[in-house]
């Protein structure tokens, strides 16, 4: 049986997202990758502080808040083999324990703008980090290299599905609406109603 992993692409409308708009010509131009629905396990390569673009790497990021509170996204479903779906997880906890070696490339994306290669150790741009993690599914890699890979390029992975796009907070209004809520009330009247007819 297979798991599900989310790869997500958003428009923070930040200076940086806005300058790689320029060249890709698109609008979504943050990429993440998700473990759940609701997108509370989501990782990428982007600011550290909310208020410091300079200051990247590595992060487990909240879109519920910051920069992400008016985005737009696009969220898309893909099915991994178990194996795969391992191997994934383990990338990301060697990302996640190392995570102070790890920086932002920002020279990278003037790589990908001349479509030259720049390979830089241990330095990753957003797509650059989804793109590599999703090597570890052999049935989901690019042809594009990873360190030329756009958000957009993701896009075109094999076997994905598009479940949303439009206003991120709608989304996780809508996914993380809470289920479990009406029938826990409902619970308690009828356990009252019991013992008060008893």
């Amino acid at each position: 049986m297979g798991k599900t992993i989310y790869i997500v692409l958003t428009d923070t409308g930040t200076l940086l997202s806005k300058a790689i708009g320029i060249y890709t010509r698109k609008d979504l131009n943050h990429a993440s990758i998700a473990f759940d629905e609701q997108l509370t396990e989501i990782y990428s390569f982007g600011r550290k502080r909310q208020h410091n673009p300079f200051v990247g790497g590595f992060v487990r990021e909240n879109v519920a808040e910051g920069i992400f509170q008016d985005a737009d996204c696009a969220v898309y479903r893909c099915e991994v083999s178990l194996e795969a779906y391992t191997r994934i997880r383990k990338k990301i906890v060697q990302f996640e324990s190392n995570q102070r070696n790890y920086k932002y490339n920002f020279i990278g994306l003037f790589g990908v703008a001349l479509n030259k290669e720049i390979q830089r150790e241990r330095a990753f741009f957003c797509s650059q980090f989804v793109a590599t993690v999703m090597q570890e599914s052999e049935t989901h890699r690019l042809m594009t290299r990873p360190c030329l890979t756009m958000p957009h390029h993701l896009t075109y992975m094999p076997h994905l599905d598009l479940i949303y796009e439009g206003d991120l907070k709608s989304y996780l209004n809508k996914v993380r609406e809470p289920q479990a809520e009406h029938p826990i009330r409902m619970g308690i009247w009828k356990s009252l109603a019991f013992r008060l007819l008893a």
